[in-house]
């Protein structure tokens, strides 16, 4: 590890920060599979399925979804504000205006409510036609996995108080064209929140192909590259300064890495999404907020998107009986974890590296509300990963100075951590490296 110049050394905090305990080991495997079969007893959810039914179609799941929200609000003693985003839709996959509506539980947080988290799972199913509504679409690992991993998450983090906005939400339309994803995403930027992360969890209940392949033990964890928010400008300045893997939700895939335990490993993929595919976090990114994707390790295609039939002794349909419910309590654990460390943790800086034609470089940053120190991390531009230990930890200054460092060869990133030694993601000191939406963080300089 480099030798840090005698000012920075002597900025270091003499007292270690300390963990706060770990919420995951409440999550049960019996209450996420006893969820993904009541959301299989609607007999399908899709978009344009029943919406008065009380036993079956869309509606009637929604309603369900609401109702647990609403006992685990009194279970809390109130702390979950339940709202109902809706909007009447109509696209490619819906011919006819729609009203679509997202369930949404807020857990506000008590000292910096507009700093919000989301974790997120599509309640609606399908089958083979996407445009068949009728049709039994048990829908339970896509996306009854998920929707049961953020009513599980509800249960387990209300149980305690954090200083930022844990948001749960069960998402409409994501089959029919991610319509639930954008319609939070609006809701999000309309009540004007600050998004630290969308953790979007799509099909996190299975650990066996139809082939036989099986991966247990690690989760994919997708994330974009270059953020989709870039305009010309910071396009230019990008591929002048590089910063192409180091976006915000990069940075996030490699947050969650570092939360990962022997019975469940992180697999980063260094992409928006599966290929030719997407999901509910995609309107997220289009908007600058930092968003990533949870999937299995290796997907059952026979079990998605599938009439349910047997066709040479091969059984088809997104059924209960070909999940992996231990597999699934390991994600969601996974995303409690996450979801702790975030809502615990300040928002991460906006930080600039200087470095042109000197032999030192320079990395500032403005304060951030509720840090009480800051970390400098570094990596090679040919790293993947952050180093394992800092340059710099917990400082209180909002710069630092490394004698001898010429920045050319390097990649620089901050983290802002709190009293109880939550740590944001690091966020990185290149162009599009911050975690705001790039024109809030334009607007921010001007």
């Amino acid at each position: 590890m480099r030798k840090l110049p005698l000012f920075a050394a002597a900025l270091l905090s003499a007292a270690p920060l300390t963990a706060g305990d770990d919420p995951s080991a409440d999550v049960s495997q019996q209450r996420l599979r006893a969820d993904v079969e009541k959301l299989v007893s609607f007999g399908t959810r899709h978009t344009l399925s029943d919406q008065v039914s009380k036993k079956r179609g869309i509606g009637a799941a929604r309603r369900w979804g609401e109702a647990e929200f609403r006992k685990t609000g009194k279970a809390c003693g109130g702390c979950l504000t339940i709202v109902l985003p809706e909007r009447m839709v109509q696209g490619a996959r819906i011919p006819r205006p729609t009203r679509l509506v997202d369930v949404v539980a807020i857990q506000r947080g008590t000292e910096r409510p507009n700093e919000v988290v989301i974790v997120q799972g599509h309640i609606d199913s399908r089958v083979t036609d996407v445009m068949d509504a009728t049709s039994d679409a048990p829908g339970a690992n896509d996306d009854g996995s998920g929707t049961a991993l953020v009513l599980e998450a509800a249960r387990v983090l209300s149980q305690h108080t954090y200083p930022t906005t844990i948001v749960y939400a069960l998402l409409s339309g994501e089959e029919q064209g991610l319509f639930g994803g954008q319609l939070l995403a609006d809701y999000a930027a309309g009540q004007g929140w600050q998004v630290k992360a969308v953790l979007n969890n799509d099909i996190v209940g299975n650990s066996c192909s139809s082939d036989g392949y099986c991966v247990p033990d690690h989760v994919r964890v997708f994330s974009e590259g270059p953020r989709a928010d870039l305009d010309e400008k910071a396009r230019a300045a990008q591929r002048r300064d590089g910063g192409e893997n180091d976006s915000p939700s990069r940075n996030l895939s490699r947050f969650v890495a570092d939360l990962d335990d022997a019975s469940l490993q992180v697999r980063p993929i260094w992409r928006a999404d599966r290929m030719g595919r997407g999901g509910d976090h995609l309107p997220y990114l289009e908007k600058g907020y930092p968003a990533i994707r949870f999937s299995v390790g290796v997907e059952n295609y026979d079990k998605q998107h599938q009439d349910l039939r047997t066709e040479n002794g091969v059984h088809y349909g997104d059924t209960v009986e070909a999940m992996d419910f231990p597999y699934l309590a390991r994600v969601t654990a996974l995303n409690v974890r996450m979801l702790d460390r975030l809502a615990r943790a300040p928002m991460p800086p906006v930080p600039t590296a200087e470095a042109a034609v000197q032999t030192f470089t320079t990395v500032k940053w403005d304060e951030v509300p509720g840090a009480v120190g800051y970390t400098l991390w570094q990596r090679a531009t040919n790293e993947a990963d952050w180093w394992e230990k800092p340059v710099i930890a917990n400082v209180v200054a909002t710069s630092a100075k490394l004698e001898g460092v010429r920045g050319d060869d390097w990649v620089f990133g901050v983290s802002a951590c709190a009293a109880d030694g939550a740590c944001s993601p690091v966020a990185s000191a290149v162009p599009g490296g911050g975690f705001a939406p790039l024109a809030q963080q334009q607007g921010d300089k001007n």
